[in-house]
């Protein structure tokens, strides 16, 4: 949306800890195309079947004309001086001595840099980082270096070839860096340490005698060398003694089983991977001392995150803030950006760039060397079957995941790896133990698959296993054991709606390449000498959201009949922003003819969010929510397959307010003018009877009006034409009852399933309230989920199965992918192209991982500075069935059915299916990822 502001209007926003916080979506030629029509095109909408026939972006993205972050130069910046600085980062390669300083000496006189800046002016100044990402900055000399690739100092160049030569001259220059005495390996407690344990009832749907929701998660007592000692078993103790009880029965049941079980213990181990994002991580900031001004143009995830985290780290630094600008541009990553720490050092760069604007931009060995990776897990199963019944009973494991220098999200990734390695099945018992290490490896956070592509992946492996020992057909071992609808999960919660596995599992089970997969070995083995043929499987479901996601939105329809929405949500490449504006016209009968996506600033609908919504009491949240104003969280970053289902959500909710108070009343004020109440008279009109229909509304046999002519009448009543809303989920939504004013003075009475709400009646002009003419609502009663759900763990699945076919050359040991089948269960889609897009990619991403993709840990591996792609294999369009591969999607129950996040779950079978299929093919069971060619020789020599 085009915006036309002064500067005096431009700097009016919101206050936060005394600072005016700023979205600004304005600029040059470059910048203004992030947000105008050159990028964000009017969707190309089929009311028909309710479909955009393009992404927004689409003809931006295939042309090469869309914008990103990267692209920011201070030319097309507004107000900013027109003098571009350049900067980059020095990185220590050794943890084994202590850091001692720079020598900068290879650079001579003319290639210095402008401004150096170390931790000592760190120190001096107060600069550091939000506590969320941890000590440390820049490494001080004389200390120890936590991990390989932590930053040490910032090099500033006024000029880009100057800067250019310099970082050419100093880059894989070991001897830049000066350290000291020898050291010992740092050694440091884990990030976190979980325990979930669970004892059913007699059956699924009997009470369990102990669960993480009923009871509580089980946290070690204390830490031993790094090791985490767990309590005391104690049947009747404090909860965590409890869960140490059955934890012992479980183990000493897998030492000691009946006669009638068959027990496998394997160990599993999967790779460190890069996130590989097409746009390496960058930021273009500037301090403006004289007006006391930051301004960031930044690639993240959550833009939201980056303001509190810097006004967090500005209130400790002796540098004065009163106004703070976020130019959050459209970006790419995948996790890679999400709570990353880059962003923060672009701020440094401003505060010492002399006052001038500063782009800090890795290089391809840069990014390598810095950017989030994939945990590196390593795993051990136990896990039980009944001979006779073939059904699980058992399943103990550990889960021990790398989390490198920092902390970042590794303490949630280990925890939902835990959670979710049952997959798709049920198991009266389970016991999972989960650790994330701190370690001299790079940060390991919020990658694509967060964890459960680490764990189900290797569950997939052990139960297809189970069904060759077992002589059972790998599919029928999965459908007896497969979790069904209102079946509990392994920490005692019931997932939520239709669980559809046993669908996705017979449609897999019918597929020719399954049912004939013996016959087509032999045929292909006979026309393909030295070749082996195989057909693998693997199933998974995988949880989408957080437990404690939150995002605003904003619709409005003008006189006109133009509809527009702000959301809160990010564009990252998912094509969110094209599926929200096709979400609005469930209820108002046409997509939204403009999106601006990234907004953070919400002055129509203020919300304030305090404490953590993970660990806050249940009194605690009961004082809080009195204030009508209080959520628990204010809005989540792109991340967690979130958009579909949850920032839909709030995109509709928005809608049918405007609906329901809006357009459905002004529709009845039409259908009833005349004699005795009009055409509407004679009938029984219920809104329920509503439907849009070629873009007119109809109900109960009522004539059929235009959407124009209802816009144009809900204006002229005053009616609602506009609504922001503020949602909140921990496992179940937030609600509130409402009293909604009507134009004609009476109130509505209403519970809604979101916490914050403000309308805009007619054009919302000359009225009192927000500066775009909102009421701000406050509610009556507020329903905030209980805190005792953060034990649920996770109750939103989403599931796929992939079917696999390949060859294995029996010289080379390669591994030929010769297609593959997978089965997709996600609701009502809201844009099947995006659903098949995300498919395509994923499964890419999980070939990678299976058989390509692999990064060292330590000392050999990226954070040495000398990795890029010519050392590591990203899937190419040879490695994919790119022509042979195809998909198909269950039907929704019904047309209610929500649409489910599936970004995620859609790599992840595939890696279990080519690792089962390459058994199929040879014989042989690989534990450890990826499984490349040498490991094939290895085992055919």
């Amino acid at each position: 949306m085009k915006v036309a502001l002064s500067r005096r209007k431009f700097l009016k926003a919101g206050m936060v800890a005394g600072v005016a916080v700023y979205l600004a979506p304005l600029g040059g030629k470059a910048f203004a195309a992030l947000f105008e029509d050159k990028i964000l095109t009017p969707v190309a909408w089929d009311p028909k079947n309710g479909q955009a026939r393009i992404r927004i972006d689409g003809k931006a993205k295939v042309t090469g004309a869309k914008v990103f972050a990267r692209d920011i130069r201070a030319q097309d910046m507004p107000h900013w001086p027109q003098q571009q600085s350049h900067a980059f980062i020095l990185r220590a390669t050794r943890t084994d001595r202590l850091y001692a300083g720079v020598d900068l000496s290879l650079l001579g006189e003319d290639l210095k840099p402008d401004r150096v800046v170390t931790a000592a002016d760190l120190a001096r100044d107060g600069v550091a980082f939000p506590a969320f990402y941890g000590a440390d900055m820049l490494l001080p000399e004389g200390k120890q270096a936590a991990y390989l690739g932590h930053a040490v100092a910032i090099l500033i160049y006024d000029d880009f070839a100057r800067y250019r030569f310099a970082k050419d001259k100093l880059q894989f220059q070991a001897a830049v860096l000066r350290y000291g005495e020898a050291v010992p390996p740092m050694e440091r407690d884990p990030w976190a340490t979980f325990r979930f344990v669970r004892v059913g009832g007699a059956t699924s749907q009997d009470d369990d005698k102990f669960s993480s929701l009923g009871q509580a998660p089980v946290f070690p007592s204390m830490m031993r060398k790094q090791q985490p000692v767990w309590p005391d078993g104690i049947e009747h103790g404090k909860l965590g003694e409890q869960g140490m009880f059955y934890a012992n029965q479980i183990k000493a049941e897998l030492d000691s089983p009946p006669a009638d079980w068959l027990v496998l213990e394997r160990a599993y181990k999967t790779q460190s991977v890069d996130t590989a994002a097409l746009e390496p991580d960058n930021a273009n900031c500037w301090y403006d001392a004289a007006r006391q001004e930051l301004h960031m143009v930044v690639a993240s995830q959550g833009p939201q995150e980056v303001i509190d985290s810097t006004l967090e780290m500005m209130k400790k630094a002796s540098f004065p803030l009163k106004a703070l600008f976020v130019h959050p541009c459209y970006t790419v990553g995948y996790g890679s950006k999400d709570h990353y720490n880059f962003p923060f050092y672009g701020l440094v760069c401003a505060l010492y760039g002399n006052g001038k604007p500063v782009r800090l931009a890795n290089d391809r060995y840069e990014q390598f060397q810095t950017s989030i990776k994939r945990h590196a897990f390593d795993m051990k199963y136990r896990m039980a079957v009944d001979r006779k019944t073939g059904m699980m009973q058992s399943f103990a494991g550990t889960f021990e995941g790398n989390g490198g220098g920092r902390a970042n999200f590794s303490p949630s990734v280990v925890m939902v790896a835990a959670t979710a390695a049952q997959s798709v099945y049920y198991f009266p018992k389970n016991d999972f133990a989960a650790v994330a290490l701190a370690t001299r490896a790079i940060d390991a956070g919020s990658a694509r698959g967060y964890g459960t592509l680490q764990s189900m992946a290797a569950t997939e492996m052990m139960v297809d296993e189970f069904a060759e020992q077992l002589k059972l057909d790998p599919i029928e071992f999965r459908l007896r054991n497969a979790l069904r609808s209102g079946m509990k999960n392994s920490q005692g919660a019931i997932p939520a709606g239709a669980i559809r596995v046993d669908e996705v599992l017979r449609k897999a089970q019918s597929h020719p390449l399954w049912s004939a997969r013996a016959r087509r070995k032999t045929e292909y083995e006979a026309a393909h000498p030295g070749k082996r043929y195989g057909v693998g499987f693997a199933c998974v479901q995988k949880d989408f959201g957080t437990g404690a996601e939150s995002s605003l939105a904003r619709v409005e329809i003008e006189a006109d009949g133009k509809i527009r929405l702000w959301h809160s949500g990010t564009e990252i490449g998912t094509g969110m922003s094209t599926s929200q504006a096709v979400a609005v016209a469930k209820w108002l009968g046409h997509a939204a003819d403009e999106i601006l996506t990234s907004v953070t600033d919400w002055a129509d609908l203020p919300v304030v969010a305090t404490g953590d919504p993970y660990i806050m009491s249940q009194a605690e949240q009961d004082k809080l929510a009195a204030n009508p104003r209080w959520s628990p969280t204010y809005c989540s970053p792109a991340s967690a397959t979130n958009s579909a289902y949850y920032y839909t959500h709030s995109t509709r909710e928005a809608a049918r307010v405007v609906f329901m108070h809006g357009l459905w009343p002004a529709a009845m004020a039409i259908w009833s003018q005349g004699i005795a109440g009009g055409q509407a008279a004679s009938l029984v009109v219920r809104v329920e009877d509503a439907r849009w229909v070629d873009g007119k509304l109809s109900a109960g046999g009522l004539e059929a009006l235009p959407f124009e002519r209802i816009v144009k009448k809900a204006h002229e009543l005053g009616l609602v034409t506009g609504a922001a809303v503020h949602a909140f989920n921990r496992w179940q939504w937030s609600e509130a009852d409402w009293e909604i004013p009507g134009s004609g003075g009476g109130n509505a009475s209403v519970r809604l399933p979101v916490d914050g709400l403000s309308l805009r009646y007619g054009d919302g002009k000359g009225k009192a309230g927000t500066p775009n003419g909102y009421r701000v609502l406050d509610r009556k009663r507020a329903y905030m989920p209980a805190t005792q759900r953060n034990g649920a763990m996770v109750t939103y699945y989403s599931c796929v199965g992939t079917l696999v076919e390949l060859a294995v050359h029996e010289g080379s040991g390669k591994v030929e992918l010769l297609g593959h089948h997978s089965i997709m269960e996600c609701g009502n889609m809201l844009s099947p192209q995006l659903v098949s897009g995300q498919l395509q990619g994923g499964l890419a991403m999980g070939i990678g991982h299976a058989l390509h993709e692999y990064l060292p840990l330590y000392e050999d591996g990226p954070g040495n500075g000398t990795w890029n792609f010519n050392r590591y294999h990203l899937p190419r369009a040879s490695d994919v069935a790119v022509w042979n591969q195809t998909a198909e999607v269950l039907p929704p129950v019904s047309e209610t059915d929500p649409p489910k996040g599936i970004a995620e779950v859609v790599m992840i079978p595939v890696v279990g299916a080519i690792v089962n299929g390459i058994a199929h093919a040879i014989g042989h069971r690989f534990t450890e990822l990826p499984v490349t060619p040498q490991r094939i020789k290895e085992v055919l020599a």
